[in-house]
């Protein structure tokens, strides 16, 4: 069975990731999506929270996981058995930093492929930064989350 790891902070989840776990969902038997904490941004919603957000999304699909990690990606996907870790890519700018840190994650994790799958276009534009910004001036993010999701019972 090929495991995939998608890392990230997923504060919040959104539409552009949900879109990124179902191509990885065609290339791969399992995908894990793994909660980070990144201390550079700005928190909205606490790793718990973020994990339960993902597990009610994907409650129905045995083949998708939520985990909360601590340290290096390369370090969690080994130790989860990943085959690959998926990157999302909306632009050239996420381009240019993923295949930097591709190539780092090659010469520290040799084992592990980095696949980046681009962003569809219509939920590109959707950052979790983005979300927080429009959430801070009270206005409703409900077309930036996945359907179903009211992230008032998240925060």
């Amino acid at each position: 069975m090929k495991t995939a790891l998608f890392p990230g902070s997923f504060d919040p989840f959104t539409r552009g990731h949900e879109a990124i776990v179902e191509k990885s969902l065609r290339l791969f038997d399992r995908v894990i999506i793994g909660i980070g904490s990144n201390v550079a941004k700005q928190g909205l919603l606490t790793l718990e929270n973020r994990k339960r957000l993902i597990d009610d999304l994907y409650a129905d699909n045995p083949r998708v996981e939520a985990v909360v990690y601590k340290g290096l990606t390369g370090d969690f996907a080994q130790h989860a058995g990943a085959a690959a870790v998926i990157r999302g890519v909306r632009n050239t700018t996420d381009f240019e930093y993923e295949r930097t840190m591709a190539a780092t994650n090659r010469r520290l994790y040799p084992e592990v492929v980095t696949v980046m799958l681009f962003t569809p276009p219509d939920v590109a534009d959707i950052s979790s930064s983005t979300v927080r910004e429009v959430l801070s001036f009270g206005r409703s993010v409900k077309e930036f989350l996945p359907e179903g999701i009211d992230l008032n019972n998240y925060l």
